[in-house]
């Protein structure tokens, strides 16, 4: 694998939750990464060299401060276009049927949005998955700056996710949300098209207790 499926590949295990398992899967994944060439796999890199030394469980509740704790940083992708409404049930059927229509079945315990799994799917079917990244950029983009902002070594992680996006990023919040209105400027008839945000779609910061 090389190129923008092993960019895909290492992204999704970087974003998993670091249990028992992440010293081997980092070192795997920094292993790949040194013999690829080129510059996508930097950011990537950065991110490993920032949490090797990070004790695993040090790093697990790091994550779950990250991830799980903040509307705004969530790995659901279509939380950032349809919040808790109930037209994210159909989205999150989309990504269901997306996946069976390439006969790969992801783990029934995680939601289909989940950013590592639609990753994952992006490096083993490139061409679906690819496409529905590039109808979710806005939701990606939010999480990078989201990230950027809490100062976050992931950041890094999903820099490396969006330029593997054709175009350029927005270079701010207002910047993606517009697009997540708007829908991406390429490719409007897709699998899993934006809708409209609503005056009460849930993007402010939450704690979860």
């Amino acid at each position: 694998m090389s190129g923008t499926p092993l960019v895909h590949q290492a992204a999704s295990l970087l974003l998993r939750h670091p249990d028992a398992d992440w010293p081997h899967r980092l070192h795997a994944v920094t292993t790949a990464l040194a013999a690829a060439p080129g510059r996508r796999a930097e950011p990537l890199l950065r991110f490993c060299a920032a949490v090797t030394d990070v004790p695993v469980l040090d790093l697990s509740a790091r994550y779950v401060a990250t991830f799980d704790r903040s509307r705004r940083r969530t790995l659901h992708l279509t939380y950032y276009t349809d919040g808790d409404t109930r037209r994210r049930g159909q989205s999150l059927l989309r990504w269901q049927d997306l996946y069976r229509a390439h006969g790969w079945q992801p783990p029934a315990d995680e939601l289909p949005d989940f950013l590592p799994l639609a990753l994952e799917f992006a490096a083993r079917c490139p061409a679906p998955g690819r496409t529905a990244l590039r109808e979710h950029r806005a939701a990606v983009e939010l999480l990078r700056l989201a990230l950027r902002d809490h100062r976050s070594p992931y950041a890094d992680v999903l820099e490396a996710v969006c330029r593997t996006l054709p175009g350029a990023s927005p270079t701010d919040r207002a910047a993606a949300l517009r697009l997540a209105r708007t829908g991406p400027p390429t490719e409007t008839v897709g699998l899993l098209p934006f809708p409209r945000r609503t005056a009460a779609h849930p993007h402010e910061e939450e704690t979860v207790s």
